[in-house]
């Protein structure tokens, strides 16, 4: 699992004065970067080997400015080619939102999707978790 932590900025809330609920895809994506390093190490776009095919945000609680937030990443299923990436938004411990990414190796040359294998298959294994509530 990865953590980031952020430190929400002013323009980061809405009218009611909590943190807007555009801000958590572009959170969320801020705290996959570890695993983009995995598919391309210095992050060049010129690179990429990855689209995002799929993203839900459910949202549990209202977050604030002022008070740092923790987002958790960690991998829910790996297939042939794919992955969901889930992710948690936490402020004073409490989960305030959950996200599900679902991402795809990715050859944009040849337009197509490519295997998840050996070392790098590994690696994403090595942030396989799966909830304690997911397990009841």
């Amino acid at each position: 699992m990865f953590v980031t932590t952020l430190e929400p900025a002013f323009h980061d809330t809405d009218a009611l004065g909590h943190i807007n609920n555009t801000r958590l895809p572009a959170w969320f994506e801020q705290g996959r970067t570890e695993l983009f390093r995995f598919f391309t190490p210095d992050l060049d776009p010129r690179k990429w080997r990855l689209i995002l095919a799929r993203f839900d945000v459910e949202f549990m609680a209202e977050l604030h400015y002022g008070t740092s937030v923790e987002i958790c990443t960690y991998l829910t299923r790996i297939g042939n080619s794919s992955f969901t990436v889930t992710q948690e938004a936490r402020q004073h411990g409490e989960l305030c939102a959950r996200g599900n990414t679902v991402m795809v190796h990715y050859d944009h040359d040849k337009k197509r999707a490519q295997p998840l294998e050996g070392e790098l298959r590994t690696a994403l294994e090595a942030h396989l978790y799966t909830p304690k509530e997911a397990q009841a």
